[in-house]
């Protein structure tokens, strides 16, 4: 049997391994969305329009980051399942994979997001007054996409490696560089007041192309970086990026149905973006701001994932099921107790949130209504991304991608085409659909866990439980 929860916390060295591995992502992630919060405030400024127009093509981008995010997980899976079994070879032909596949992703995916940025904000059903912006600021992210892929898969690299630090420096360089060129683009030369002397700063006065060129620059900056700090690790600087059929499948096998559930996943909030565009263009505002704000609350869950594949993908490659459930459900403990007390200042203070964006008094009201409407599940969610965490680091990738289809399709988007073009109802009844969707991949996903079919891999089968 599992230990019990209070004995898992009471465990200081699996704690301390647990957070020395953790911290960095979560601090990384953390620095992700303060940079997040400073852009939307940033464009935010410029009016509900031009809020907007960047969030109307967000989910456009999750969708087109998902099988990178899928490659990059596959990748970090059998890198950590390599060193768990301690087979060097393995690792350098994993990481050579690693190189093509950022040759080969990169070209791809620059040639698709620029065929279709012209065309997405009339696809989405966005109104007029925003569909030139939105369409730059999609293009011009989607320039350096060759540079975003070898950030997000060397990420994976050094990660797997045991070495989560050195990315979380290069995303603190990459989100500086965001914010003092979104400070210098957006806005135009303007007066400012420093510790109370005024002074004149230069500004371009580019609005929402100027975000996303600061956007794209820092995209720049990390690939480089990301790739020049993995030619530092012995495994991937002897692998070649030549075709490995073997090592290619592997990395596939887990990373091309994970990038199914996601894109599939991506895909529906595309339609979900589409069905609230519906609702008008302080609706939008309301949605994409309230989704950043959001973001914040789930720093530890998502800073503690990439800890529980690596710890997952080690202990499964070294066919230690007792350490494999308990760290497992200790990273399922902290995350839940972590999100749960994030959440209670998102359901007492969502206007707060809200003002950090945007002055707008329509969008802050509809915003902190639906926050508040989410902040209810957020607990449950947290299980939801530790254990996407856990069952990509074990290759079990195929259960999770029906799970997403049914819950996003069957729950969360036929939900919300009922309410809006059937009952007529708001955005505080879409989100409503939205904590449905989260709540039905709990109850799939923890069942699964409680179970031991998705263990049924392990190399060698242990009997200590």
């Amino acid at each position: 049997m599992a230990r019990s929860p209070l004995f898992l916390l009471r465990d200081r060295g699996m704690q301390r391994h647990i957070l020395r591995l953790a911290w960095p992502t979560i601090t990384e992630t953390a620095l992700q969305t303060v940079v997040q919060y400073v852009d939307t405030a940033q464009v935010g400024q410029l009016g509900a329009a031009a809020s907007a127009a960047v969030g109307l093509s967000a989910t456009t981008t999750w969708l087109v980051n998902a099988p990178l995010w899928a490659v990059s997980t596959g990748i970090l899976a059998c890198i950590s399942q390599a060193r768990g079994a301690g087979d060097r070879e393995r690792m350098i032909k994993a990481a050579g994979q690693a190189k093509l596949l950022v040759w080969i992703l990169g070209v791809v995916m620059t040639g698709l997001t620029l065929s279709i940025s012209p065309h997405l904000p009339d696809w989405l059903g966005a109104e007029t007054a925003i569909r030139r912006d939105a369409a730059l600021y999609f293009g011009i992210i989607c320039a350096p996409m060759l540079f975003r892929v070898s950030g997000i898969i060397f990420s994976a690299v050094l990660r797997a490696a045991g070495d989560t630090k050195t990315p979380m420096w290069i995303h603190l360089g990459m989100n500086l560089m965001n914010i003092v060129l979104n400070t210098l683009l957006i806005m135009p030369t303007r007066e400012i007041s420093f510790f109370g002397i005024g002074l004149r700063l230069w500004g371009a006065g580019l609005g929402v192309p100027g975000a996303a060129i600061a956007t794209a620059s820092s995209f720049v900056f990390g690939g480089i970086g990301m790739f020049l700090a993995a030619w530092r690790v012995e495994e991937c600087r002897s692998a070649r990026a030549v075709y490995d059929r073997a090592a290619m499948r592997a990395c596939l096998s887990i990373g091309m149905p994970l990038a199914a559930e996601r894109m599939i996943s991506m895909f529906g909030q595309v339609v979900f973006t589409a069905l609230i565009a519906r609702l008008g263009m302080v609706a939008v505002a309301a949605h994409s701001i309230a989704i950043t704000a959001e973001q914040a609350f789930y720093v530890p869950g998502y800073g503690m994932q990439t800890a529980a594949s690596t710890l997952a993908g080690f202990h499964y490659g070294a066919g230690d099921e007792k350490r494999l459930t308990d760290y497992s459900a200790s990273l399922l403990l902290l995350a839940v107790i972590l999100m749960s007390a994030l959440s209670l200042f998102l359901f007492l203070f969502p206007a707060f949130f809200m003002r950090i964006f945007t002055p707008d008094e329509d969008v802050i009201a509809l915003g902190a209504r639906v926050l508040r409407i989410v902040s209810v599940s957020e607990p449950f969610f947290a299980v939801v991304i530790i254990l996407e965490g856990v069952f990509s680091g074990v290759g079990d990738v195929r259960a999770p991608l029906l799970f997403s289809l049914f819950s996003m399709w069957g729950v969360r988007l036929c939900l919300t085409a009922l309410c809006v073009f059937r009952l007529g109802l708001g955005l505080e009844a879409v989100w409503c659909c939205m904590v449905a969707d989260n709540l039905t991949r709990f109850f799939l996903l923890f069942s699964r866990f409680c179970g031991r079919r998705w263990k049924r891999g392990l190399p060698i089968a242990s009997n200590s439980l």
